[in-house]
Parts: structure tokens; C-alpha cells; sequence
């Protein structure tokens, strides 16, 4: 375990153990499902075209990494209005990573077949964001 994971498992536990309670959204399966979404992004924009690393790959990354962002971000928002937003912005970033992830597969930097465990995830998670939208804003 690399030593910002070392560090990152102590202090939210490592899945057998209660998370802190500065981080509640991390016990969310919506967070869990993203983190895989992200983990997967990056295996597989790892074996894109250096040439890429600028574009397509960081424009992917970024992406997913966004949705993480959101959804910890929308969970520490005060208002269900706030959080709604947040989710929101989310949910369009699950869009993002579809589209971009379909044109990597068009231009032939990435099969399909690679990318099937992706689309899985994104729509599990785009899902769930949806679900959190709609609770946030039937508040």
C-alpha cells in the first residue's frame, strides 16, 4: 500500500472499520460505485497514446474524478437545494465520461469490450446520482 493510501485507509478506515464522521459520503454506495467508475477511467486511459495524455485521457480523469468531487461536495452542502445542484453537476459529469468513453472507442483507441465494465459502472452510478437528485429535491 503506497503511503498516501496508508494514510488516506487510517484515517477513513479501510472498509472493515466505522469511516470518520468528517467523511460520511465515503460510506455511500453511490460513492463506491464512482470510485470504481474512476479506478476504471484511469486503467483504462492508462493504455491510451501518450499523445493523448493532454486530451482524451485527461479530459476523461478529470471527469470522473469530478463526479467524486460533486457528490462529496453536494454531501457537505447545508440545503437540499444545494446538495440537488451538486448532484446534478454530477450526474452530468456520468454523461461526460459516456461520451467521451464511446468517442475514445470510435477513433479506435479502446475497444468495446474493455469498456464494458465502465459502462456498467457509469450507469449504476448515474442511477444512484439520479435517485439522490430527486430525494434532495423532494425536500
Amino acid at each position: 500500500m503506497k503511503k498516501e493510501s496508508a494514510s488516506a485507509a487510517k484515517k477513513y478506515g479501510n472498509g472493515n472499520d466505522t469511516l470518520a464522521s468528517m467523511a460520511p459520503f465515503t460510506q455511500l454506495i453511490v460513492w463506491k460505485t464512482a470510485m470504481a467508475l474512476a479506478k476504471e477511467i484511469y486503467a483504462i486511459t492508462k493504455m491510451f497514446p501518450k499523445e493523448e495524455l493532454y486530451g482524451l485521457t485527461s479530459q476523461l480523469r478529470r471527469a470522473c474524478t469530478s463526479i467524486l468531487a460533486n457528490l462529496a461536495e453536494g454531501c457537505g452542502r447545508f440545503t437540499y437545494a444545494d446538495k440537488a445542484h451538486k448532484f446534478v453537476i454530477a450526474r452530468g459529469e456520468c454523461a461526460e465520461v459516456e461520451a467521451l468513453l464511446l468517442f475514445a472507442i470510435e477513433i479506435d483507441l479502446v475497444k468495446i469490450d474493455r469498456c464494458r465494465n465502465a459502462f456498467a459502472l457509469i450507469e449504476s452510478t448515474g442511477r444512484m446520482l439520479s435517485g439522490l437528485i430527486n430525494s434532495s429535491r423532494s425536500h
